[in-house]
C-alpha cells in the first residue's frame, strides 16, 4: 500500500461514525487552551516582549506618548531616513513634523518606488510576549503587507497594555483569519548551509519596537 493510501485509510476510518451531512462548522473546536499566561501583570509582560525580540536582534525602545513623535524623529534621522512611509491610520501624533519625507498614499507606490522606500512607520494588531511576535492584519495604520516586507527600516509601534497579550493561543481570537496576517519576530533573516546569519532576505534589515505605555496621541 503507497504512503497516500495509508493516510486516506486511516482518514476514512476517523470519519467513520460522522453523519454524511456534518459540515465543520456544525462541530466546533474548542480553542481555549493555553490560556494561563506565564505573567498576568501588563509590566512583566511588556518586559518579557522586550527580552524576546531583544533575542530576536530587533531593537526595543520604551516610549511615552508625549515623547513619541521625538523618538520616531530620532530613529529615522539615525538611519538618516528621507522617505518613509506612513500608512493611512497611523495618527498625526506619532509623527514627527518636518523630520522626513513622509509618503501616506504607500498604495500608490509602485514596487520599485517602494524599494527606494528608507523606512516604513506603521502600529499592529497585536504583540505576544512569550514568543516575541508582533502580528500585522493589515488595518488601519498598518498597510498592506508589501509596505512593511519591501523597505529595510520598519518601525513598529505597540500600545501596551492594550496589544499586548501573553501567548500565541491569546492573540488567535483577537485575529480574523480571513484578513493577511504577517508574524514578525526580529528583522528578516535566513542562514546557510553553514549557518552564517544574513539579515534582510526576505523583509526589513532593521526592526525597531516602540513599546507606548498609553496611546491618546492620536
Amino acid at each position: 500500500m503507497s504512503g497516500r493510501a495509508t493516510v486516506l485509510s486511516r482518514i476514512r476510518r476517523a470519519l467513520a461514525d460522522v453523519p454524511p451531512d456534518e459540515r465543520p462548522e456544525d462541530t466546533p473546536v474548542l480553542r481555549d487552551y493555553g490560556r494561563t499566561p506565564p505573567a498576568t501583570e501588563p509590566a512583566g509582560l511588556a518586559r518579557l516582549l522586550a527580552t524576546n525580540l531583544a533575542d530576536y536582534r530587533a531593537r526595543v525602545h520604551r516610549s511615552a506618548p508625549a515623547e513619541l513623535p521625538g523618538l520616531i524623529g530620532e530613529l529615522l534621522r539615525a538611519r538618516e531616513a528621507s522617505r518613509v512611509v506612513v500608512p493611512p491610520g497611523v495618527p498625526a501624533g506619532w509623527l514627527p513634523p518636518g523630520t522626513a519625507r513622509w509618503v501616506r498614499e504607500p498604495d500608490e507606490l509602485s514596487l520599485r518606488q517602494l524599494d527606494a522606500v528608507d523606512a516604513v512607520v506603521t502600529g499592529c494588531a497585536v504583540a505576544v510576549a512569550d514568543t516575541g511576535t508582533l502580528v500585522l492584519d493589515g488595518g488601519p495604520g498598518q498597510g498592506r503587507r508589501r509596505d512593511t516586507l519591501v523597505p529595510d527600516h520598519h518601525i513598529c509601534v505597540v500600545r501596551v497594555p492594550e496589544q499586548l497579550v501573553a501567548s500565541v493561543a491569546e492573540a488567535l481570537p483577537r485575529l480574523d483569519p480571513r484578513r493577511p496576517l504577517t508574524w514578525i519576530s526580529g528583522p528578516s533573516a535566513t542562514s546557510d548551509i553553514e549557518l552564517d546569519r544574513v539579515e534582510g532576505v526576505h523583509g526589513p534589515r532593521l526592526l525597531e519596537v516602540v513599546l507606548v505605555e498609553r496611546d491618546d496621541t492620536g
